[in-house]
Parts: structure tokens; sequence; C-alpha cells
């Protein structure tokens, strides 16, 4: 079988994202939020998918795409025949008037760079999923497509006759392309393009420069970091697994899930990262996402919301044909309704820092030590309830380390908390749970092979237990790290450096593919071990399951090194960055520039 991997680019500025293909057309992109229907979606069905291209009169001979350094901005030069051009994206971001300048609008700058080259320029919104197609009309300089929430409109220099009609153009000067929703650009278009294209390029520059990174592959690390950037809603401040839906983890295996949403989980790791880099704003805006979801959610919190918190997530099959033939394409997730008790700990893990770093005014947070409480009596409640873990058994419910790992870490992070701020009810109740915690991660060691399990009475071995050395449940360097290490590499290690997320059957059969995080996960775990020169190999290793642009999935084929799963990954991208820190810390170099 033949190395798959997703020939895309990714570009967004926290309102939407849009995948952008090596030939210029952008295949996915969602309107006018992550989780709304796609009006481009040829990556899941060529004829009720739409797309917008731009594509040479005859055959590429030669795509090149990458990023303008350090930014969101993403350039695709075309080679045919007759001539060579540069098509640059962008989603407009940055500052002005105090605030984020974010809008619904996508910006294409289409350049000729050698020769006559002659374009087609094919613009084909849908909306409801593919079922619905807008009509279009032609304006004085721009073309109208009616039918849609709101209006979708393409402004452009290019010729609206050629568009039209389907006819190639030569291209023999610069010109632009702006797609928006809703509010129309009603300013002069060259300008406007390029004061936005420069003032996006210098936001995202000097993002990047006010990240605190090591010199251990940095390019690698901002490039992650711009890619989690994206990955947050900021109105909300909702964080999503991914902008896809429906990518299989594996061809033909069903494993198609809708990632378009923010799962606690995900969140904390994700939050860790931009904690790990110096970045604060992300952490605070999902401060704000949690305390509203708590306002409604005093009973129990379920492991993913929608990105405005809304809780219904109610799957659906759609009558699409599906990335290269996979079906089901689904949107919503069924997981909204799982026992996923993790979620907990991981909520107050993920709020610590605001409390304890100085950096952060406490006394902003004093007002909010309720929510902690009311977290840790969740905990106290649920600790003797079995759930479905992280991996999200459908059919499978059982009393996972993992969750109590994160019983354990949230109750020593509310511990922190309560001490901070002199609270005895909250410092209580965490000691409690941080000793019942123990025992039921305890409970989970097989003493003979010198391992804890996936749950209470099983046998099987899963890579979310690298977590306890990460998470410092087992001490750095230890006898018991390097047994428990050992016996998950034997088990879920491939010979290519990869993991598995476990290896017994479940509600689909046994796993195909690797899961990417988790071989981060094992960098990680090798460092606290102390076993630093494999740790870096392990995790150099690992950044050649990029595509060509450096951008990771969720999984891989461990045979064939093909990416799989929905893509970009912000786990996998968190994965990189958190690795990353983790061996900058070990290694004897300064940590900062």
């Amino acid at each position: 079988m033949s190395k798959h991997t997703y020939d895309y680019g990714l570009i967004g500025n926290c309102s939407y994202q849009a995948h952008i293909h090596k030939d210029t057309t952008i295949e996915w992109m969602c309107w006018p939020r992550f989780d709304s229907s796609f009006i481009f979606g040829k990556m899941l069905d060529n004829d009720k998918g739409g797309g917008f291209s731009i594509l040479p009169s005859g055959e590429i001979k030669e795509s090149k795409q990458y990023y303008l350094e350090n930014t969101n901005i993403l350039c695709t030069e075309i080679t045919s025949e007759e001539g060579r051009y540069r098509v640059t994206d962008f989603a407009p971001r940055f500052h002005q008037y105090d605030r984020y300048f974010k809008p619904l609008m996508l910006i294409r700058k289409v350049e000729p760079l050698e020769g006559r080259p002659r374009v087609k320029v094919s613009c084909e919104p849908v909306g409801d999923y593919g079922n619905l197609k807008p009509m279009q009309y032609e304006a004085s300089n721009h073309i109208e497509y009616l039918g849609l929430a709101k209006e979708l409109r393409l402004t452009t220099n290019f010729s609206l006759s050629y568009i039209v009609q389907d006819n190639y153009i030569v291209l023999n000067e610069t010109k632009y392309l702006a797609l928006t929703y809703g509010a129309p650009l009603e300013a002069p278009l060259v300008s406007t393009c390029e004061t936005f294209l420069d003032r996006t390029k210098r936001y995202w520059r000097g993002w990047v420069k006010n990240l605190s990174v090591s010199n251990f592959h940095q390019a690698d690390i901002n490039r992650s970091a711009l890619v989690l950037k994206i990955h947050q809603y900021e109105d909300t401040g909702a964080i999503i697994a991914a902008g896809t839906t429906s990518l299989p983890e594996a061809p033909g295996s069903g494993r198609n899930w809708d990632y378009r949403y923010c799962w606690m989980r995900d969140a904390y790791y994700t939050l860790t990262a931009f904690n790990n880099i110096g970045h604060f704003e992300e952490l605070e805006r999902y401060f704000n996402y949690i305390v509203n979801i708590s306002v409604k959610s005093r009973e129990r919190f379920q492991p993913l919301y929608g990105i405005t918190g809304h809780e219904m997530l109610t799957e659906q099959t759609l009558d699409l044909k599906g990335y290269l033939g996979n079906q089901p394409v689904r949107v919503g997730n069924q997981a909204y309704t799982h026992v996923q008790n993790d979620v907990y700990g991981q909520i107050l893990a993920a709020l610590l820092p605001l409390y304890v770093d100085r950096r952060f005014i406490n006394v902003e947070r004093s007002d909010s030590l309720h929510l902690v409480y009311d977290i840790l009596k969740q905990i106290d409640q649920l600790m003797n309830e079995p759930d479905a873990g992280l991996w999200e058994f459908r059919t499978l419910s059982q009393y996972h380390c993992y969750t109590y790992l994160f019983h354990w870490t949230g109750a020593k992070a509310a511990f922190k908390i309560g001490k901070m701020f002199g609270d005895e009810k909250i410092v209580r109740l965490a000691e409690k749970l941080v000793k019942e915690s123990t025992e039921k991660i305890e409970a989970c060691f097989d003493a003979s092979r010198g391992v804890y399990t996936q749950a209470i009475g099983s046998k099987n071995l899963d890579a979310s237990n690298l977590q306890l050395i990460m998470m410092g449940y087992l001490e750095n360097g230890s006898e018991a790290t390097q047994k428990h290490l050992k016996a998950l590499e034997a088990e879920l290690k491939s010979s290519e450096g990869l993991f598995y997320r476990y290896k017994h059957a479940d509600d689909f059969g046994e796993p195909e593919t690797t899961f990417l995080i988790c071989a981060f996960w094992h960098v990680e775990a090798l460092t606290c071990a102390g076993r630093i020169d494999e740790a870096i190999k392990a995790f150099e290793n690992l950044l050649t399951y990029g595509n060509h642009l450096g951008l990771l999935s969720e999984d891989v084929d461990a045979k064939t090194g093909s990416q799989w799963g929905n893509f970009p990954q912000a786990y996998s991208h968190v994965g990189l960055v958190n690795a990353a820190y983790r061996i900058s810390r070990k290694l004897d170099k300064p940590n900062f520039l």
C-alpha cells in the first residue's frame, strides 16, 4: 500500500478555518463557524461538496506549497506548461480599535511569476452540507451567491464573465479575490487586500515573537503553536480537537468522527502547551468558556461541548461519498452522552495556572473558588463510578486507571489552589480525594509485570498510562517508572517507534493505526525516565510523519507511514510542543533565546 498524506495547508483567524489543497482548491471550509455546514466540502464529496480553485490550463507540472515564515499565511506555487503563478491565501487577523479584527473573509492573491499562464477561477459554494446550491448573479465588481443564511459575495478584479462562464484567463498581472460572508467588502479591493495582508503578516510574526521557546526544534514548535492558535474559537474561548469531520482513523474502519467540538480533555493538553510556550491569553478565554458551561452543568460535565457551550451534539449520518469513499460521514458526536469522569480533574489542572501563577491577578479568580469546590465534590461523588474512559468506548464501562490519575491530578491542583487562597474546605476535600484516587490507581497495578493496566481488574495495557510518569505520579527515574515504561513499550510500541493506544478489540475491532499523541507521550515519558538520547531520537523520528508543511494527523499507519484521522489534529501538535518543552528543560541549554 502506498503512503497516504493529507496534501493540504490550513489557514484561519480564530473565527474559521480553510483547508487548501496543493492544487489551490479550497476543499474544506465551514462558515460562519467551525461547526457550521461547509460551504466548500470537496474533501468529503467531489460532486456535492463544492470548492474554490484557481487551476491552470493543462496539467500541473509542479506544485509547491509553503507558509510565509512564522505566519498562518499560505502560498501555493503552480507550474504548468504555460508558466508559473502563486496563490497567497489568508484569513485576515490583526489588532484594530483595541480588539482583534477577524472577519468572515478569505483573501486570495494571485500573482504571475513566469511566462503567461492561463488560469480558471471556479467558486462553487454550497449550503446544508451539499444539499443547497446558492443562486449566483453578477454585479458590477462582484458575484453574489444567494440562498444561504447570509449573503456570500466574491469581490474580484478578475473578469466576472470569465469566472461565471468557466473560461480561462491570461494571468498577466496580480489579481485579487475576496470572499465574504455577511458583511461584504465595501472598500478599494487592491489596497485593502494588500493592507490586510501586511497587517496579518505583522500580527502573526509578532505573536510568534512573543513565544517563549527553546532552541530545540524551534521552527517545528512555532508551526505547531500557529496551528494550535487557530483551533481556538476566540468568541467563546472554546478549543476544537480538529476542524474536520469523518476523516477515517484507518481506511474502511468506520471510525469516522466529527471533531469540530471542544473536548475538556483535549483543551487541557492544549492549554498546557500554550502555558509551556508563554502564551496565556488562550487560557483566560478558556476560563470564561468553562465558567459559562459550569453554570448549566451543575450535575455533571459532558466530555465535550459545542463551541458556544451547547450540549446537544446529536450524531447524524450525511448522504455524502466520504473522504476517498470512506463512509459514514458524520456530523455531531455521540460521545457527548458518554460518562468520562477524567474531565473534572482536567478542568482543575487546566485552570490551575490562573489561580497560582503570579503573572495573573489572583483576586480576579477568588470569587470563582466555588467552581473549584463544586468540581471537587463531583469527583468525590463519582469516585466509585465506572466510565467510558478517554478513548470513548461505546459499549465498555470500566474503572479506568487514567480517570483515577486525573482525579488525583485534579485534587492535587485543587489542593494548591486551596492553600493559595487559604480555603480549608477545598484543602481538606482535596487531601481526601488524593488518598482515595491513589488507592484506585494502585488497584490497577499488575505486580507480576510491574505495570499499571488499563483498568481495575483488566490485563489490557493502555498508552494513556504513560501519563502516570508524565504527571509525576511515578517518580522520575525510579525503578517503578522504568519497569512500567518498558512493559508499555514491549506491548504497544511499533518497530517504527510509533504507539498504539491499546491492542485489544473495541466496538470496531482491533485498532489498525497508531495514535500520534501517544508517541509524543512516550517521548515525554522517556525524558522523565532519564533516557534523554532516546527521547530526542524518538522525537525527531516523529517529525517525519508530518505532511509537506509539517502538519500532523491524528493517526499514522505504522507500516506505511500514512496519515489518517482528522487533520490537522490539535492533539498531535500539542504532543509535539509539550514533548519538545520537556526535552528542552532537560538539555543543558538556556530555555530562552
